[in-house]
């Protein structure tokens, strides 16, 4: 369980009027991040990293997860009022949302899905606050040969469920561990995959990487796919204090309920994630309306948008469970965190809150502070979304080209930092437009070396015994588990497409 008093100085630590105005800075640029279509999370971390090099670490984590809880509320926004989900989380929500707008309740809309984003988003943080130390304390005990099947599961997972199909997903994750590899031996000093140039021999940054897959791969994409004349938004009526019905309430308090059980758990398994849970929550909901409520599923019902964006941000708590306790990114945002996290020297583990005790505390602090900040802002600043939908495309993505390359060549002020961002940017690019998801080629990057590592020390105990690798009790359940959960994935996949092709405008 955690500390109290450890809490409870984390409390006082985010309550410092510095950190607390990093806390708005991070939610309010995330949400602006996720109500722009094509923008997610992930590429806002990315491209804000090199800028924060600056900042203390407590600060600039703060940020991070400001943006993250941030970007799940944002996403909401555009899905209701353009159609057009800026995540893909966000798609279920757009799916009834937009219906509801359309009829003239989008306010209603709107608000269930903002509230239940703050429900979610406290019990999930408060999920995680007593959940994490029991995590870290146990993972204390595990062996290399644990850490090895930990590593295997998200590897298979992450590479195996996310994008369009399997084998790009591992094709992915494939090159992201090539790009891992890159560099010098630390075993023997010899160099590997460096094709005889000298700036490789210290690796490919991480966060080149990072930026160049998520901003640069990711704007290449979405320019090369603009629409042209202005954006269509669905007017939202003034007045936001009224925008819920007692009998809106009386139909959302229960879906916020049960898609934060249904979003924590999934989120803190690998591959798990928002993405799942949203449809998970969904078809429940749908399947426990009656009457004329259930009627209403496919042309505006109030619960498809409750239960699925409960789910979201309560799964986005989750994600954080791996990332923090296991050193484990189960999602895109994540691999980038855990990117941030490196660039200070910090590797996220069991160990991070025994050395890192403050850090840990004051970021989780900062995501309940976050979240109100959240709930307190996103209603009546509504107008002020709306209007950041109708910025120019052309003006945004010339913006963000611009930071990604100044932060880029901030890191070293080598002009081959450059030359790197803008092969791995086209490389993002091709990627993003044949199907091929980014996500593992980071994970792949960041846990590849790790993963190495610790089969190497594996076998050092052993002396070259290769059984030992998976004889280990814990080992042999995490394979067993795989399996089971590669199952049930995909199964979740199926029904995800089934939903897909029933709502084809959605995807439009």
């Amino acid at each position: 369980m955690a500390d109290a008093t450890a809490v409870l100085d984390g409390f006082a630590n985010a309550l410092q009027p510095m950190y607390l105005l990093y806390a708005l800075l991070g939610v309010f640029v995330g949400t602006a991040v996720g109500v722009l279509p094509g923008i997610g999370p992930a590429m806002a971390v990315a491209l804000l990293l090199p800028l924060t090099y600056e900042l203390d670490v407590t600060a600039a984590m703060i940020v991070f997860a400001g943006i993250y809880y941030g970007g799940m509320y944002g996403g909401s926004t555009t899905s209701i009022l353009l159609n057009t989900p800026g995540e893909s989380a966000s798609i279920v929500t757009a799916v009834e949302g937009n219906r509801m707008a359309r009829a003239g309740r989008g306010a209603a809309a709107l608000a269930t899905a903002a509230l239940g984003s703050f429900v979610a988003g406290t019990i999930g943080t408060l999920a995680l606050t007593l959940l994490a130390p029991v995590i870290a304390d146990w993972a204390v005990q595990l062996g290399p040969a644990d850490y090895v099947a930990l590593m295997v599961v998200a590897f298979v997972t992450v590479g195996a469920l996310l994008g369009s199909s399997v084998a790009r997903g591992l094709a992915s994750l494939a090159l992201g561990l090539f790009v891992g590899l890159i560099g010098t031996d630390t075993l023997t000093g010899q160099q590997r995959f460096t094709f005889g140039v000298p700036l490789l021999a210290d690796g490919v940054d991480v966060v080149v990487v990072a930026v160049g897959v998520f901003a640069v791969g990711e704007a290449l994409y979405v320019a090369s796919r603009l629409r042209h004349g202005p954006v269509e938004v669905i007017p939202v009526p003034r007045g936001w204090r009224s925008w819920m019905s007692r009998s809106d309430w009386s139909r959302s308090w229960r879906p916020w309920l049960r898609g934060t059980a249904i979003g924590f758990p999934v989120g803190t398994i690998p591959a798990g994630g928002a993405d799942v849970s949203t449809f998970l929550s969904y078809a429940t909901e749908k399947k426990l309306a009656k009457g004329r409520h259930k009627d209403e599923f496919g042309h505006g019902a109030i619960e498809g948008v409750a239960g699925p964006e409960a789910a979201n941000n309560a799964a986005a708590a989750g994600v954080l469970v791996p990332l923090l306790t296991l050193g484990l990114p189960t999602t895109a945002t994540a691999a980038v965190m855990i990117a941030a996290f490196q660039t200070y020297g910090i590797q996220p583990g069991p160990l991070l809150f025994e050395n890192q005790p403050v850090l840990v505390w004051t970021l989780v602090a900062s995501l309940y502070i976050g979240n109100l900040m959240l709930l307190v802002f996103n209603l009546p600043l509504v107008g002020l979304w709306v209007k950041v939908l109708q910025i120019p495309r052309h003006y945004l993505y010339a913006g963000i080209l611009t930071f990604a390359a100044l932060g880029s060549y901030a890191l070293n002020f080598s002009p081959v930092d450059l030359l790197l961002l803008l092969g791995i940017g086209l490389a993002g690019f091709f990627m993003r437009r044949h199907g091929y998801p980014a996500a593992p080629l980071v994970v792949g990057m960041i846990l590849g070396p790790m993963a190495e590592e610790q089969v190497r020390r594996t076998l050092a105990i052993s002396q070259g015994d290769l059984t030992a690798l998976v004889t280990s009790p814990f080992a042999a359940v995490a394979y067993g588990l795989l399996l089971v959960l590669l199952g049930l994935a995909l199964w979740a996949r199926q029904r995800e497409r089934r939903l897909n092709e029933k709502e084809p405008a959605v995807m439009s």
